[in-house]
């Protein structure tokens, strides 16, 4: 079977490594792909552009399309492909609204009575900021829209606050910003955990956790995720049925019940909290870089269970895990999440995924001239498994160490919780 995987970024990468591992695929494409897929294998194209894409699988033989990022869900690609016989694993547009419309799973949360913060939606700034003023800080504002996991920004003061409405509304992220959502700041340990479904059945995966902070200490503004690991001690099993039976099916079976039934990979994005875990929000792909690990960890063939949830049939599906500890580490070009430079040169990476139980990732790279060159903002994910935590973190940053970028950086500070509940055993 010939599969093509869309999007560029390290969830990408880490989706073609683990499908490459399948005896039932023939090739696999990637479109646009990175500069750690080999040439051969990346298509010029945009997920955005149907036609485009359309025009790909038929010349290619492709008979599964895995759609990796959100924007193109959101926009309706796995519709687009279903409707002409294409098979595509991701939700349709009206359930990847999930994902989409902050505001739409808050509503849905309400309705399905779904542990989550308190919130209310706002289009004007007078009252969203009177909503601010009534309730208090620290307080979360978030853009309704996609906002490459930046539109979340969490005041610690109304002032804060009330500048964050401003910007928001004021076009800081384009029209995702043209509906707001105000909700209750929650206290508790986020975790990310993910689930398989078919419309109808639900497959859990393993859970893990990511630094979604640019600094240290989970300090600084918000990006797309600077490290993750897995298994989320938190996590336990016993909290993972719980987050099963009160976020994960309720949201499944509302939404079939709805008329949108949905199908590919919730990712919940919880906050475990002393009185349980509540629903930050819902993300409708992969997480990235959470997938990085997840795919470390995986035994099973995974293209099986992805065609499950696209064509139905997940209740016969079981996945196999490794008991080892995942961790992947982030590097990005120097002043992301602002503005950062491109080209640079990327030196050691053989050395560094020669490192043992160290797999590369590759982000935004590019190759030129023979060369892999800075392309993105989060560049490289720097992944190892261990027999703990400490040996997983050991090997990453290790294989960091050997890596020749100066227009790079990352946070040393991955895994930091896991690391601590580990010492404490000791």
């Amino acid at each position: 079977m010939n599969v093509l995987i869309i999007g560029s970024g390290g969830r990408e990468h880490a989706l073609a490594w683990a499908l490459a591992r399948s005896p039932l695929v023939s090739r696999i494409y990637c479109a646009p792909g990175n500069g750690g897929i080999d040439d051969d294998l990346r298509l010029d194209a945009d997920g955005t552009d149907f036609a485009q894409i359309e025009q790909i699988v038929r010349a290619h033989d492709i008979e599964f399309v895995v759609v990796g990022p959100e924007a193109p869900l959101v926009a309706g690609l796995v519709d687009y492909l279903t409707d002409r016989g294409i098979t595509a694993f991701g939700p349709s547009a009206a359930a990847a609204q999930l994902e989409g419309s902050k505001g739409f799973t808050k509503d849905l949360c309400a309705r399905a009575g779904i542990p989550t913060a308190a919130y209310r939606r706002f289009t004007e700034a007078v009252p969203a900021k009177a909503f601010i003023r009534e309730t208090g800080a620290p307080i979360v504002v978030k853009a309704d829209g996609l906002a490459a996991g930046k539109g979340v920004i969490i005041a610690e003061t109304i002032a804060e606050a009330e500048a964050a409405v401003d910007n928001i509304l004021g076009g800081q992220f384009g029209s995702a910003g043209a509906e707001l959502v105000i909700e209750a700041f929650l206290e508790g340990e986020e975790a990310s955990f993910f689930a398989l479904v078919d419309g109808e059945n639900v497959l859990p995966l393993v859970a893990a956790q990511d630094h979604k902070r640019v600094g240290e200490g989970d300090s600084g503004p918000n990006t797309g995720g600077m490290g993750a690991y897995s298994p989320a001690p938190i996590m336990d099993a016993a909290m993972c049925a719980r987050v099963m039976e009160a976020i994960i099916k309720p949201t499944v079976a509302t939404m079939a019940a709805d008329g949108t039934p949905f199908k590919g990979v919730l990712f919940a994005g919880l906050m475990i909290t002393e009185e349980g875990p509540q629903l930050i929000e819902y993300n409708v792909r992969f997480g990235d870089p959470e997938c990085q690990v997840l795919m470390l960890r995986l035994a099973s063939d995974l293209l099986p269970a992805l065609l499950a949830s696209a064509k139905g049939g997940l209740s016969g599906v079981e996945l196999q895990w490794r008991d080892a500890c995942a961790v992947t580490v982030v590097m990005a070009a120097n002043g992301y999440p602002g503005d950062y430079a491109k080209g640079d040169a990327i030196g050691g990476l053989d050395a560094a995924g020669a490192v043992e139980g160290v797999q590369i990732f590759h982000a935004g790279t590019a190759r030129k001239d023979g060369q892999i060159t800075a392309n993105g903002g989060r560049v490289l994910n720097i992944t190892a498994t261990g027999a703990n935590v400490s040996e997983a973190v050991a090997r990453a940053y290790r294989a960091v160490d050997l890596i020749d970028w100066p227009g790079g950086f990352c946070r040393r500070d991955i895994a930091w919780r896991a690391l601590a509940r580990e010492n404490t055993k000791r």
